[in-house]
């Protein structure tokens, strides 16, 4: 029987291996071999086995007929990722808009959001948190790389979880983790930086004042933004990829 406390195996191996494909250690044309995975984490193949089986489920891995490989989006697939983060991210505003109160008082004892008998749907002590961040980002603009793509989907994963509904929550994270390695490759601009910033003050502004409306149609016009920028990019990186098969030093 295992200690209470401590972390299976293969769980551990799982987290390992979830974070090492976000960051891009695992390249997306390695195949994930049991052996060489389980030499590389320093476990039996049991645990890899179990780890692989439950990243395949997540939708993180994808099957070819020599094994797995890590995920990699179609250009569809890509914009199909995004749209279902809009519909995540956007449905959690709109829990908090089935109140006539909309946001209503705080409730001081528990750092939330009280609407007298009804559930608190909002944790306006994590918003007001990631408001003062993205503030001090916004008066020392930080360089983009990894940190930076943490942070934002940090942001997005506080204020949907903020909303109540933990199922919302996790599907987030999935959608983070599969559109994550395309993100990191794909670091934006200085412009876009400031761009990024600027939007989610102004979300976290207009909830934490009960702006629903406000947040929501900033919260819409910021990731559909992304997915447009995310497209272009694609879609232009696949015709440079057809345009250097085509010819030769």
């Amino acid at each position: 029987m295992a200690r209470r406390g401590r972390i299976p195996l293969s769980d551990r191996v799982y987290s390992a291996l979830r974070r090492d494909l976000a960051a891009g250690v695992l390249a997306p044309t390695d195949r994930l071999g049991e052996e060489r995975l389980a030499e590389n984490y320093g476990v039996s193949r049991t645990p890899v086995r179990e780890a692989l089986a439950r990243l395949y489920a997540d939708g993180l891995l994808e099957r070819h007929t020599d094994g797995l490989y890590p995920y990699r989006p179609r250009v569809d697939e890509l914009g199909d990722l995004y749209e279902l983060r809009i519909v995540l991210e956007a449905r959690g505003i709109q829990r908090l808009q089935r109140t006539p109160a909309g946001l209503g008082d705080l409730d001081a004892h528990r750092g939330g959001i009280n609407y007298g008998s009804t559930p608190l749907l909002h944790d306006a002590a994590a918003v007001r948190g990631e408001l003062d961040l993205w503030r001090h980002l916004r008066d020392n603009p930080p360089e983009p790389g990894a940190a930076l793509i943490t942070a934002d989907e940090q942001f997005h994963s506080t204020l949907l979880a903020a909303a109540g509904n933990s199922a919302l929550a996790d599907a987030l994270a999935t959608v983070h983790a599969r559109v994550r390695p395309v993100r990191a490759i794909d670091m934006p601009t200085a412009e876009r930086v400031a761009a990024m910033t600027e939007d989610h003050i102004a979300i976290a502004e207009s909830l934490l004042a009960g702006d629903l409306e406000a947040a929501l149609r900033t919260l819409v016009a910021h990731l559909t933004s992304s997915r447009a920028h995310v497209l272009t990019r694609a879609r232009r990186a696949l015709e440079l990829t057809k345009l250097a098969q085509a010819v030769r030093e």
